[in-house]
């Protein structure tokens, strides 16, 4: 075996995200391509040698053979060991919980999260630290930093190792570890809820769907609802990992999930449904014949979290992200806990979490999880909407009523639009900045009245950080809300990310259609910043 040292030009694209770098996967098949990225990871970690990582990924197309091309980068750069899921496969949260677990130097994630996989569709790759979380931006900034100075790489001459087989084998004097993927998850989650409740429950014939959605939750939820919890055979569908997702698009939203959703308002709707995306980091809940917001499930999860073992004892904090409606903090009011407001990105709650100042947080992408892990996490949501039910013995319907007569009912939507020509995206967001001084006070039809607007700036609590331009926010008087920012987890073009979001008290009036609810705030939002005239678009392509 020995250590090669490749000469290499740098690519100007490497730019990560909030969630690593994402790009079609035939740009990371082209030569050099992953390699300078991974090169660049290794650069702004302060090398690999001596170091332990967790590798993994959702075992979308192109995963296991970057695996192979990161093993042998990881042991000619010096690293002592590595923990791989089995094939390379690794849910999100599952990743996460090993870096904790093993109390490693961190991990690498290949994973698009929520976009399609294929040929021609997205790949992925971010770094997590050793807490779990995501690389902050102090980090990713070192990573672009390296890219675009990179002359050469290092890689190990030596064949593709068998990570089919659960074993240790040694590469180059680097030890790699090939682990289950999902015993060490399953027994996290069982001791963090009630097995035994649930289990009663389905016991006495409750019924319920998860969608997998032919992504890399399958086997999690196989294992833990069927097996362990002895929920029916065929309760988990979809369970099969693809390297394409089976064409399907594995983002749980009710757009791409509409199969579960046709189910689940259909005449012999199990009690509860469930899916989770791509890597296994979010979840779409829905009752028998009512859907459950991101936003309110995080409200309700946090207003139930005792009812679990893990939470008995209550929380310390909540935290959502900025977009995220305003559900959780009437609940952490009324609880008397913090509640925190961060830019968009699971990042920003890692200082938060690991300074002990909240228990759960979630972002209205559905994305919720709570400090078990450093990632959002979709089973673990659905197993605490599970334990919440077992011990409520209540309908998913039941309890989202009683919620909204308690704490009125936050009326929430987002409307993407997505791939618009990124000039005319950014000109739609400069036009809009530049007016957010004067629209203090303007007023439009339904009574609505503008109180301020602003671009959400966000200094951490724990480490002094600051981050700028993380939305245009514009709040009207009545707690209606309106925040526009452009997304940074596709692949081609810019996606307009539209939250929309108002308040009813109650207790009239709880039981609308959202968009009929959201219609006013939903024609401000287009007047105020000239959607259609910039990006020719006059409907979403994606409501959730």
């Amino acid at each position: 075996m020995t250590i090669k040292t490749i000469s290499t030009k740098a690519f100007d694209d490497q730019k990560p995200g909030t969630s690593g770098l994402r790009k079609k996967t035939p740009v990371f098949m082209q030569p050099n391509y992953l390699e300078n990225f991974v090169q660049s990871i290794f650069t702004a970690i302060g090398g690999a040698t001596g170091k332990t990582l967790v590798l993994g990924g959702d075992g979308r197309y192109f995963n296991d053979t970057a695996a192979q091309t990161i093993l042998r980068m990881a042991a000619a750069n010096g690293a002592k060991r590595v923990i791989v899921g089995q094939n390379a496969v690794l849910s999100t949260p599952a990743a996460s919980h090993l870096i904790r677990l093993y109390k490693t130097d961190g991990g690498i994630i290949m994973s698009a999260s929520h976009n399609p996989g294929g040929p021609e569709e997205d790949f992925g790759v971010k770094f997590n630290m050793p807490n779990g979380g995501p690389a902050p931006e102090a980090v990713t900034e070192a990573m672009y930093a390296a890219t675009k100075t990179l002359t050469e790489y290092k890689t190990l001459d030596t064949p593709d190792i068998d990570l089919s087989a659960i074993g240790r084998v040694d590469v180059g004097g680097m030890q790699v570890d090939v682990v289950d993927p999902v015993a060490d998850y399953a027994t996290l989650m069982e001791s963090l809820f009630d097995f035994g409740a649930i289990r009663a429950m389905f016991t006495a014939g409750f019924t319920m769907r998860f969608d997998a959605m032919c992504a890399v939750t399958g086997p999690y939820a196989r294992e833990i609802l069927e097996n362990r919890l002895g929920a029916a055979p065929g309760t988990v569908v979809n369970g099969t990992p693809l390297p394409d997702f089976g064409g399907m698009h594995p983002d749980p939203n009710p757009t791409w999930a509409k199969a579960l959703m046709d189910e689940m308002f259909g005449p012999d709707a199990p009690a509860f449904g469930a899916a989770s995306d791509g890597d296994g980091d979010r979840n779409m809940v829905v009752g028998k014949g009512i859907y459950v917001s991101p936003s309110d499930s995080l409200a309700v999860l946090a207003a139930n979290a005792h009812l679990a073992p893990a939470y008995a004892g209550g929380l310390k904090g909540v935290a959502r992200s900025m977009p995220t409606s305003a559900a959780v903090d009437r609940v952490a009011e009324f609880l008397g806990i913090k509640d925190y407001e961060t830019p968009t990105g699971w990042k920003f709650f890692g200082n938060l979490l690991d300074e002990g100042c909240v228990t759960i947080c979630g972002e209205e992408s559905f994305g919720t999880g709570s400090d078990h892990v450093r990632e959002k996490d979709g089973l673990w949501a659905v197993l605490l909407w599970l334990n919440i039910l077992a011990v409520r013995k209540e309908s998913v319907a039941e309890i989202l009523k009683q919620h909204w007569e308690k704490f009125g009912r936050n009326y929430y939507s987002r409307h993407d639009f997505e791939a618009i020509e990124t000039a005319k995206a950014d000109a739609m967001m400069a036009e809009l900045r530049g007016k957010l001084d004067g629209l203090a006070g303007v007023a439009f039809d339904h009574h609505l009245k503008i109180a301020e607007a602003d671009d959400f700036a966000y200094t951490d609590p724990v480490d002094g950080s600051v981050s700028q331009k993380q939305g245009v926010r514009i709040l009207f008087q009545d707690g209606s809300r309106i925040v526009m920012r452009l997304s940074g987890t596709g692949t081609e073009g810019a996606t307009l990310r539209l939250y929309l979001e108002r308040y009813a008290p109650g207790p009239e009036g709880l039981d609308l259609d959202p968009q009929e609810a959201l219609r006013p705030v939903i024609e401000a939002a287009h007047e105020i910043a000239g959607i259609t005239r910039h990006s020719g678009r006059k409907e979403p392509d994606v409501i959730t």
